[in-house]
């Protein structure tokens, strides 16, 4: 089951977030989180990370570039960190709405295939 959420998520497009929009609640989130299950959710509940690690500068480079292709053609840019000279930190957040939306698991579920 786990399998076809992330398949369902990287199938869809990221639609952009009017201010109205509310943030996912806790609730709402959990079942996007099982589909990707290496992102975990910070303290306050409005964003996603991952941390990838890499063999090298260049591959964790390369890595962040091919992430910067996606969110480009998603229209859904995430907060992106190269640090340890090979460790790539991906935060995600709809800022529109200073929480998560369904926007956030659909570029994880993307950046996910990037490794």
């Amino acid at each position: 089951m786990m399998q076809s959420k992330a398949t369902d998520l990287i199938q869809k497009h990221c639609v952009p977030c009017e201010g109205g929009t509310k943030p996912l609640t806790q609730e709402e989130a959990a079942p996007y989180l099982q589909a990707v299950p290496h992102w975990i959710v910070d303290d306050e509940g409005k964003k996603i990370k991952r941390t990838f690690v890499f063999k090298d500068f260049m591959e964790a480079v390369d890595f962040i570039n091919r992430i910067a292709a996606v969110a480009q053609q998603e229209g859904h840019h995430p907060d992106l960190k190269l640090f340890n000279y090979k460790k790539v930190s991906v935060t995600l957040s709809t800022h529109a709405i200073n929480g998560l939306s369904t926007n956030d698991f659909i570029l994880a579920a993307k950046t996910d295939t990037l490794v």
